[in-house]
């Protein structure tokens, strides 16, 4: 997901999606990757208006190309770059919320208790060995752009950066995740719970370990056989309860939250009592299908 503006260094971005067949090779791409050829077969074009089509999503951002050496000759492959675009309008100066954003890597974590399987890897090579948890205390941890374990948690110490006499409005996280299976299990149910300072916000089943094929970002030399993907979760906690996309998650609120003048505590968690204990995979810049690290944005007055 990427979140835009009315700025104009969207603006190609905007101008890639002003064409009936860019909109089309979109519909194409969420299906399969596809070279440029076929996408000429499929809009009965000829190649030449395909590549000049591609090249106006490639400058949007919206898809990625990789040349492929293929029955002995080079394809450009296409692929989508992102499933989702939010939109933010202009706004009047009294509408607009005040607000501060901390981008975590998953490999910033503070505290830690993790059972295999579970390891960590940054974007060019696996951190220590898998199902080791001593390489959770490995210096390294902080390159990872990617990490999973079977039950357990870790726990990310954020900057309280609120001023005296500012008001808490809401809290929101953004972060890509999913089950953890040994392999790949699109059926592997786990129930992932959400703390800020020791609250429990409430818990997502999450469906599964990847699905079909690879992620977006997943690095080339990481197998097809381990985690690729996961979900984009919005989690909010505001005056009203804590919602998961918009969903009531339950009826904690931000008043309910203790404050510490100096930091927030997220914690993310598989309970061993809990009903589907499925694992964790946290998907950080460089992996998975959402290029981002975990985000955690205070919303004040």
């Amino acid at each position: 997901m990427i979140q835009t503006t009315t700025d104009r260094k969207w603006l190609p971005l905007y101008e890639a999606l002003a064409s009936d067949v860019r909109l089309h090779i979109l519909e194409l791409l969420a299906d399969e990757e596809m070279n440029v050829k076929d996408l000429a077969q499929r809009l009965a074009l000829s190649s030449a208006i395909v590549t000049m089509h591609v090249k106006k999503l490639e400058a949007g951002g919206l898809i990625t190309t990789k040349l492929v050496r293929k029955q002995g000759g080079t394809h450009k492959i296409c692929s989508l770059a992102l499933s989702r675009i939010d939109i933010q309008l202009p706004q009047s100066t009294e509408q607009q919320r005040l607000f501060t954003e901390v981008s975590i890597p998953v490999g910033h974590y503070t505290r830690y208790e993790v059972h295999p399987t579970c390891g960590l890897a940054t974007g060019d090579h696996v951190i220590g060995q898998f199902d080791d948890p001593r390489f959770f205390l490995e210096p390294e941890r902080m390159h990872a752009r990617i990490l999973w374990f079977a039950k357990g948690f870790v726990e990310y110490q954020v900057p309280n950066y609120m001023l005296q006499g500012q008001t808490l409005e809401e809290i929101e996280v953004t972060m890509e995740i999913g089950s953890e299976a040994p392999g790949i299990a699109i059926n592997w149910p786990s129930d992932i719970h959400f703390y800020v300072n020791d609250t429990l916000l409430g818990y997502w089943t999450s469906p599964g370990d990847s699905g079909q094929g690879r992620g977006k970002l997943t690095p080339s030399w990481w197998s097809d056989a381990t985690n690729q993907y996961g979900w984009l979760k919005v989690l909010r906690v505001t005056e009203t309860g804590t919602f998961l996309d918009g969903q009531q998650l339950s009826a904690t609120t931000i008043r309910d939250i203790p404050m510490s003048r100096n930091e927030w505590t997220l914690r993310l968690e598989v309970p061993e009592q809990a009903e589907h204990v499925g694992g964790l995979t946290l998907y950080g810049e460089g992996f998975g299908n959402y290029n981002q690290d975990i985000r955690f944005r205070t919303y004040r007055r």
